[in-house]
């Protein structure tokens, strides 16, 4: 995909801006609840994904969340919270967290732009692709602990094979 931005259209102050065009440029759905917020909703293989990007310009800090569509039940919390510290040393970029109301799993990343003229198309494209790849690769994860009652470290060992060849 290759947008372009003329300088004098894109308010640099704020990088929903850009992320806005990203969206519309996939043809996304997406709703700005506020000037400061950004939400769209991802297609998976495994399930849909909820973006919700919010600027926080007194931090020059854009924070991104990719929530899965998954309610993790009160019995499975503790089960969940161990998979996460299983699986966030495995991440180069971001983490998961547990949003602890929704019970969400949920990719959260920010990036701080302080200093810089502004977030570059490449530099946000990146953090979604980022977000959405983690999501998939560990979905499998989650819901073998919290659907097939396995240990994080079985769950994690079953999702994290990788197929060769052809059959």
């Amino acid at each position: 995909m290759q947008l372009t931005s003329d300088p004098a259209l894109v308010d640099f102050s704020n990088p929903l801006e850009l992320m806005e065009q990203i969206a519309a440029s996939h043809e996304w759905v997406f709703a700005r609840p506020s000037d400061r917020e950004l939400a769209f909703d991802l297609t998976g293989h495994w399930c849909d994904y909820r973006v919700l990007a919010a600027w926080h310009d007194e931090a020059w800090a854009l924070h991104f969340h990719c929530a899965f569509d998954i309610r993790i039940p009160e019995a499975r919390l503790r089960a969940v919270t161990d998979l996460l510290a299983l699986i966030n040393p495995r991440l180069l970029v971001g983490h998961f967290d547990l949003w602890s109301e929704e019970r969400f799993p949920v990719f959260r990343h920010s990036v701080l732009l302080r200093g810089v003229r502004g977030a570059s198309v490449e530099q946000l494209e990146d953090l979604i692709e980022i977000a959405y790849t983690e999501c998939e690769r560990f979905f499998p994860a989650f819901q073998f602990v919290v659907w097939a009652g396995k240990s994080p470290a079985e769950a994690l060992a079953s999702s994290m094979f990788e197929t060769v060849g052809e059959a």
